[in-house]
């Protein structure tokens, strides 16, 4: 057992099974065993995965200039700024060094008290722990971790917290019989501050996810692990030493976004957004190199960005009006 489960078996046996928003949360956020806190770089070939933001330069270019068009709509403010929530290893800030830019990560940096301009982010929510539950005879049943011989398992216990609940039944509506569910509580707690430190301007969200009525095509739920590039299935086993996500759920960010002041201007695949941002100049900023062999990278990045993780992935747009 890793050294993280050994700690998260301690506290099971101590206190009964954990909450899994518990148990991921340690597992990707421990100070010293969690996941992104390792000093292994979980990203790019020798990693367990890709993201969007690797792909460089041709990604940061695209949503540079995406970003230019809204500054452009907000009538170019003096103090217009780029803040990017879930920045990493700072794979953006080259691409974003235009704009007074201000990166936050989990654990690291606070949102400013005042923002005028662009709140961005891609694949920050889907790495945000999630509770756990299944629809049993029309009621909600909390799943929890515990842990035998073999190592952690899951737990069917009661009720789901009140807070899950009012989500699922506001959020996801009527769900089948053995419908497992996730409800990341901590999104909408994110789109609470910026709405509240966004004083005019538009929150670009990047990820992979589904709206309620897609929920359907979800029997089992959505979490999976990453380890060496292969998605698997069992999100329990060694703690800390692999990657755990949930699909977003857009309709929870657009319809809390919308009750808080974010106007929902568009929810569209990632490609789109990319195309309207490269089709001013035909792509050409993105294509141009100093080498034949540049070009081709550069080619083979676009490629993959438009017809590859392009499809996958959505964008959500939301705006806060104000004096601009």
């Amino acid at each position: 057992m890793t050294p993280l489960g050994e700690i998260l078996g301690d506290e099971i046996r101590h206190s009964g099974p954990l909450p899994f928003a518990r148990f991921m949360e340690a597992a990707l956020y421990h100070p010293d065993f969690g996941y992104y806190r390792r000093k292994r770089d979980p990203f790019g070939a020798g990693g367990d995965f890709y993201t969007a933001e690797q792909i460089q330069p041709a990604f940061g270019i695209l949503i540079a200039q995406r970003i230019r068009m809204l500054r452009n709509r907000m009538r170019n403010p003096e103090d217009f700024a780029v803040v990017e929530l879930g920045a990493g290893r700072g794979e953006m800030a080259e691409a974003l060094s235009e704009f007074r830019y201000i990166p936050i990560d989990l654990g690291s940096g606070h949102l400013p008290d005042r923002i005028r301009g662009v709140v961005f982010s891609n694949e920050f929510f889907d790495a945000l722990p999630v509770h756990v539950a299944i629809m049993r005879e029309g009621a909600a049943r909390e799943l929890r971790v515990g842990i035998a011989k073999e190592g952690f398992t899951w737990v069917e216990a009661g009720p789901p917290p009140e807070e899950v609940e009012c989500y699922r039944k506001k959020y996801l509506g009527a769900l089948s019989d053995g419908q497992i569910f996730e409800v990341c509580l901590e999104a909408l707690t994110w789109l609470d501050h910026i709405a509240a430190q966004l004083e005019t301007g538009y929150v670009l969200s990047i990820d992979y996810g589904y709206t309620a009525a897609e929920l359907v095509r979800f029997p089992r739920g959505t979490l999976l692990s990453y380890r060496r590039h292969q998605a698997l299935d069992d999100v329990l086993k060694d703690p800390g030493e692999q990657d755990i996500t949930a699909h977003v759920c857009f309709t929870a960010l657009e319809q809390h976004g919308g009750a808080i002041g974010l106007e929902t201007e568009a929810i569209e695949p990632l490609a789109r957004t990319l195309i309207q941002a490269g089709e001013e100049d035909q792509f050409a900023h993105v294509l141009a190199a100093d080498s034949p062999v540049e070009a081709r990278r550069r080619s083979l990045q676009l490629k993959q960005l438009l017809f590859g993780m392009g499809e996958t992935f959505r964008t959500l747009l939301q705006r806060k009006a104000g004096r601009e």
